[in-house]
């Protein structure tokens, strides 16, 4: 019996295809593992990201109708396809583009050493101090100021508008950017996190009506938050009133305390500190029973 195992074992190493491995393979390696890393590395910065995301919920419900045989769905499926691809191809023609430049500014070997990823975490509460410190001090002496707090959309494509900052956030260094007649003080600053990231970036204007009353520095403002899930804070350099914009509502003359509650409210801490005392109750209830 043993035998006839080693025998067949034998036999069925022998039938096995084991190609040579040339030096031109360990390029093609390569090649690949740094386009896909490319790819990968574009998508999380650019909206292609949220559209991956959504086109996967699509493909489930395309796999479900396959399974289940739903000819309707499967035929429209089949029929749009060329045409949802061409439509993809035209939203995402100017990232198309950027990609493709990055591609051919990246250094090959940064590969190897270094994995660029999206910082999107929370910031801390020194950073809400930080912002609020700023933003008071620059309403009282009517300093004009738009400062937009990432959250899960990247910034990216706005950011490189911009100039690169990279520096921890302090009322100091907000205060000082948004001077007036500074090099900086033009245009929006991009945080992340607890760095700022960039300053005197452009954004996208909203469309929507405004009170007339309202600049380019509010309009701005409620731009960005109708394409992104950030928030934005406008100092206005006219009435020195503060104002925040998010999901593309615009909400005037916030106070001190209700810029630092909504600060706090997007840090999402709340949310964990109910969760932690509905379960610290939950086991007191638990020992009082027994």
């Amino acid at each position: 019996m043993l035998q006839y195992f080693w025998t067949n074992l034998q036999q069925y190493i022998s039938d096995l295809y084991i190609p040579t491995f040339r030096w031109t393979d360990l390029i093609e390696i390569l090649i690949v593992a740094f386009l896909i890393y490319e790819i990968m590395l574009w998508m999380r910065n650019t909206r292609a990201w949220s559209l991956l995301r959504g086109m996967l919920v699509i493909v489930a419900f395309i796999a479900l109708a396959a399974i289940f045989n739903m000819t309707t769905i499967l035929w429209i499926v089949k029929n749009l396809t060329p045409v949802v691809l061409t439509a993809i191809v035209i939203i995402l023609q100017p990232e198309l583009r950027n990609a493709v430049e990055s591609i051919g500014q990246r250094n090959f070997l940064n590969m190897f050493y270094r994995l660029a990823s999206v910082d999107s975490g929370r910031f801390s509460d020194r950073t809400v101090n930080e912002i609020v410190r700023a933003c008071t001090a620059m309403a009282k002496v009517k300093t004009g100021a738009l400062i937009v707090i990432e959250q899960n959309t990247p910034m990216a494509e706005y950011e490189r508008t911009g100039i690169e900052v990279d520096g921890i956030v302090t009322s100091q260094l907000l205060i000082n950017i948004f001077e007036k007649n500074t090099p900086l003080h033009d245009g929006a600053v991009i945080v992340r996190g607890d760095r700022v990231t960039s300053a005197t970036c452009y954004l996208p204007l909203s469309e929507n009506r405004l009170d007339k009353d309202l600049g380019t520095r509010h309009r701005a403002g409620v731009g960005i938050s109708e394409v992104t899930d950030s928030l934005t804070i406008i100092v206005s350099e006219e009435t020195g009133a503060i104002s925040t914009a998010y999901k593309g509502a615009l909400t005037r003359d916030v106070s001190q305390a209700q810029l630092r509650e909504t600060l706090t409210r997007l840090q999402g801490k709340e949310d964990d500190d109910r969760r932690s005392l509905f379960s610290r109750k939950g086991k007191e209830d638990a020992s009082e029973e027994k």
